[in-house]
This record gives C-alpha cells, sequence and structure tokens, in this order.
C-alpha cells in the first residue's frame, strides 16, 4: 500500500555538542548583561542588548533536543507541514521551530474482553482474543485518523505529545476495531459441529482457519491507520451464559451416546466370540433358543451400568 512516509532530511547535530553551546550562550549572555549595566558610555547599551540575545539564542538551543531510544520515531512538523520521520537512536539537536510527536515503534498487546457475539445459527457465544500489534507508518498513524478525538474517548482531555498518550489513542482505536473484526468473523462459523455439516469449520475446531482470517480482517481494518498485526489468536470461547446450562446438558447427551455406542459395539464382539468358543470346543451344544438367553443375559451384563448379580443355576440347561 503507498504511503506518504519519509525520512526526515532536515539539520541534525549533535545533541551533546549544542548542549554545550546553549550552556555557553547562556553563561556568555548573563556576564554580558552584567557588565553592561556598569557601564556609563555608549556600550552600556550594546553589551546588555547583545547579552540578551546571546541568552534567548541559549534557550532556543535548549528547545531543539530530542532523545531517541530503539524502536522509536518522532513525526517532524514545521508550522503544520510534515518534515518527515526521524528514527535515529541517540541524542540529537534539530531546528528548534520543529514540532515533533513522540511514537513508539515496539510490538504492543491487546488481551480484548470477551464480547457476545450470535454465531452462523444464532447461538449467543463469548469469545475473546489476545492481539498483538505495532505502528508500520507513522505518517499514516497520525495524520489518516483522528487522534485527538480518540484520546478524549480514551479519558484524556488531549492528545499531547508525549509517547504514552499518543500511544493510547491507537490502543483505543485498535480495541474497537478488533471488536468489529471480531464479530465478523465469529458470525460465519458456528460454535460446533453438532447443528452444521462436519465437514464445515467451527470456531471450537478451526483454531487455525480463524486466526488466520482474524489476522486478515484485522489488517484490513487497521492499515488506514499504519497499524501492522503481528499476531492475533482467539484465547476464549464459550456459550453465553442464558444457554450454557442446555448447551452443556447437550454435550453430555452426544457424550453418552457416543460411549453408549461404543458399549454396545465391544458387548455384541464379546458375545459372539463367547459363542464361537463355546461351540469350537464342544463345551455345550445349545440351540436357538438357549442362545437367544444366553445372548440377552450377556448383553443385560456387559451394557448395564450396575453390577451384576449373579444366579446360580444348580439344574441342567434343560430344564
Amino acid at each position: 500500500m503507498e504511503t506518504k512516509e519519509f525520512a526526515f532530511k532536515g539539520l541534525v547535530m549533535n545533541g551533546f555538542l549544542m548542549l554545550f553551546a546553549g550552556i555557553l550562550l547562556v553563561i556568555i549572555g548573563a556576564f554580558s548583561v552584567g557588565s553592561g549595566i556598569g557601564m556609563h558610555n555608549d556600550m552600556g547599551m550594546i553589551v546588555p542588548i547583545t547579552g540578551i540575545f546571546e541568552i534567548v539564542a541559549g534557550v532556543l538551543i535548549f528547545r531543539g533536543f530530542i532523545r531517541l531510544e530503539p524502536n522509536e520515531a518522532r513525526v517532524m512538523m514545521f508550522f503544520g507541514k510534515y518534515r518527515g520521520t526521524f528514527t535515529l537512536v541517540g541524542f540529537h539537536w534539530v531546528n528548534p521551530f520543529i514540532n515533533t510527536k513522540h511514537l513508539s515503534l515496539r510490538a504492543r498487546n491487546l488481551d480484548a474482553e470477551p464480547i457476545k457475539v450470535n454465531d452462523k445459527v444464532g447461538n449467543p457465544v463469548m469469545i475473546g482474543m489476545v492481539l498483538v500489534w505495532k505502528l508500520r507508518d507513522t505518517y499514516k498513524a497520525i495524520f489518516e485518523i483522528d487522534s485527538q478525538t480518540m484520546a478524549r474517548t480514551a479519558g484524556n482531555s488531549t492528545l499531547g505529545t508525549d509517547v504514552t498518550s499518543i500511544m493510547r489513542a491507537f490502543e483505543r482505536f485498535v480495541q474497537v476495531q478488533s471488536d468489529a473484526a471480531l464479530r465478523q468473523v465469529a458470525g460465519q462459523y458456528a460454535y460446533d459441529n453438532a447443528e452444521v455439516d462436519t465437514n464445515e469449520p467451527t470456531l471450537r475446531d478451526s483454531g487455525e482457519e480463524i486466526n488466520r482470517q482474524l489476522e486478515e480482517k484485522l489488517d484490513e481494518r487497521l492499515a488506514m491507520a499504519g497499524i501492522e498485526i503481528v499476531e492475533a489468536r482467539i484465547n476464549y470461547l464459550a456459550y453465553a451464559p442464558e444457554i450454557a446450562a442446555v448447551m452443556l446438558r447437550r454435550q453430555q447427551a452426544s457424550a453418552i451416546i457416543s460411549a453408549r455406542e461404543k458399549i454396545v459395539e465391544g458387548a455384541v464382539t464379546m458375545v459372539k466370540m463367547a459363542l464361537e468358543k463355546l461351540a469350537e470346543d464342544n463345551i455345550v451344544e445349545l440351540d436357538e433358543e438357549k442362545k437367544a438367553a444366553m445372548v440377552s443375559n450377556l448383553m443385560v451384563v456387559l451394557c448395564g451400568d450396575n453390577t451384576a448379580q449373579p444366579v446360580v443355576n444348580t439344574g441342567t440347561l434343560n430344564m
């Protein structure tokens, strides 16, 4: 995407050298003012005026210092005109009439509170995410969105020029857009495949695909502010409280049915093995009626929830 950001190309000098020059000018100016007061000739007016100018020049020098740490930037503006982005790490001096806004280019975390969203089939679910983002384009960040309004929305009366208040405004912007993107993505999928085709992706089972789509939607929404998404992941997913109990019972019922299917399948296999083993070893000959009774008894024992109570038959199988 096209960007209007460019590097600052104005005058940049060593900060420590200019600090020494500023202090020296203030000292010389103060000495000149003090010396000129005691003079009673024409120099008594010229020397103090010169000293005042030297003091003013020294004070102006003090206004031009900027200090940058790694992964920080300054947006440079000269009477409202964008003059570039300054990213040179260290202590420097620039034109004191240039106004700067301090930005952080470091990665930031957003742990979004779970929000209520209707999934694809209309079930209300609670979903939350964790987001890692950072500024990529300082021009868009400052001039393409209304940072001043966002700062007031976040609880600040003015935006200010310090990095904390400015980045808090961007955090507010990211939070609002992330909520909107999360609602958009979550509404396209069902919570699970209980009410949709088992081949369709769901919020619970298709985490990687959901996270990928979430990153794409966030990139689209935040590109206007020069913000880059490093990672976005769903970190909380549950049914809304008003239907959580009902859905829990449905899940329990599904689990019980699945377990019963496995139990019946295993019981049938064991009964079949028992009948084949009895016939193979010629232990006893059973007619169809006796086989049916034996199968019934074994199925009750193997599939029952309670412990079987054995009954000893002291008679004969023909009775």
